[in-house]
């Protein structure tokens, strides 16, 4: 998932000292020549990825028309800070079945190293963009600190053109972006600006680099580099700097930590459907380093070669993961329930199911109702519409929109 595109570090220089006679280096070997496959994909895995594609779909869809009404606008109308914590709390039943997916079903192991973190802290999270999952990933991090349900991401506006998937975009306050930055700043300032009571968990999840890593973009990524003095990367791209800026500025006063995370795979960076059928990764492993948030620049200048700075430490990292085959302090995470997986797995799927069977088998007024919640819901999402809350000592009088 693409986060922003907003210009890079106006600054040549890196830690105060000026890069010179740099030249063009290849991408990181491992990260270009990919090995075969971990799993073949049988028609056994085929069947098993669509059926659970069909699942996802229908939960989301079900859960959305009846259920997000009224915690996302009902609710909202009495108070912001339920009406999210209600509608966190359902999203987060849902998006479990992700990591219950890709952990459970599909068997891919997940190793966590570096630091163990506590668990519920509100936080910025940033990370190398390696494939067009490295999202999703996130997920199994977050459910083991119990910060699944608040997860959020600044994401390419296009994205919000997908169907179904675009109204829980919508209502769980994702932070969609043209990649202008000229646009995006005010965009970016104005939802964040919603973000910041302390008493709502909060996990907001970008991805410098603006784009996942390939080839090409590698190649030119460091031609850039080597033109203004910044360092050459192999495993990852120059990060731009000016988004990330203005989320920490923006949170810095409500936020507990921030959180560097590295992405790494085996045997190759999976695609979506990959990641479906469950053919690849073999292995994702995810290093986390907490920071916290006193020792980092506040003026744009610093924080742009501090974010470069760690780009240059996170591209080492990964250098030394194509070497070893992992990263150092591996085991600092544990296994997943199977248990509450499935539990969780099961309400869903019987929700879901006691909801389809009133909209088909029962009244034709709740077919009715499905086909208003989902006009409802297109509306709001097309033209970002969150209703404020109108009683109570928070009251306004407008909608507010991105």
């Amino acid at each position: 998932m693409d986060c922003y595109k907003s210009t890079g570090s106006q600054g040549h220089r890196v830690n105060g000292k000026l890069n010179q006679a740099q030249t063009v280096d290849p991408p990181g070997p491992s990260l270009v020549k990919m090995g075969p496959r971990h799993r073949p994909l049988t028609a056994m895995r085929r069947f098993r990825g669509v059926l659970c594609l069909v699942i996802m779909l229908l939960t989301a869809f079900m859960m959305m028309v009846y259920l997000s009404p009224v915690t996302t606008f009902l609710v909202r109308l009495f108070s912001v800070h339920y009406s999210r914590k209600s509608t966190c709390f359902l999203f987060g039943m849902w998006l479990a079945m992700w990591p219950f997916l890709f952990e459970k079903i599909n068997k891919t192991r997940f190793i966590f190293s570096g630091e163990s973190v506590p668990a519920r802290e509100r936080v910025l999270l940033f990370a190398n963009h390696r494939t067009e999952v490295d999202w999703m990933y996130l997920w199994d991090f977050a459910l083991r600190k119990g910060r699944l349900q608040c997860i959020k991401y600044i994401l390419k506006k296009s994205l919000m053109k997908l169907p179904v998937f675009n109204w829980a975009f919508h209502i769980i306050e994702f932070i969609p972006v043209e990649r202008k930055w000229e646009i995006d700043e005010t965009i970016i300032r104005s939802r964040l600006s919603e973000l910041k009571n302390p008493k709502d968990p909060l996990w907001l999840a970008v991805f410098p680099e603006g784009t996942d890593y390939t080839e090409k973009k590698c190649i030119r990524s460091q031609e850039h580099a080597a033109k203004h003095g910044l360092p050459i990367l192999k495993n990852v791209l120059l990060p731009k700097t000016k988004g990330f800026h203005c989320c920490l500025q923006e949170l810095r006063s409500t936020i507990d930590a921030v959180y560097d995370i590295t992405i790494a795979y085996k045997h190759r960076p999976p695609t979506f459907l990959d990641n479906v059928y469950g053919i690849d990764p073999s292995e994702v492993h995810i290093h986390i380093s907490s920071i916290q948030v006193s020792t980092i620049p506040t003026s744009e200048a610093e924080v742009a070669d501090w974010l470069v700075e760690r780009f240059r430490l996170k591209d080492e990292l990964l250098s030394d993961f194509s070497a070893l085959g992992r990263f150092p302090n591996e085991g600092t995470e544990g296994d997943l329930s199977t248990a509450k997986c499935l539990a969780n797995f099961v309400a869903v799927v019987a929700v879901t199911g006691f909801l389809m069977y009133l909209t088909l088998f029962s009244s034709v007024w709740f077919r009715v109702f499905v086909v208003f919640s989902s006009l409802f819901l297109t509306l709001a999402t097309c033209y970002s519409v969150h209703l404020p809350q109108m009683i109570g000592p928070e009251s306004s009088t407008r909608p507010k929109k991105a």
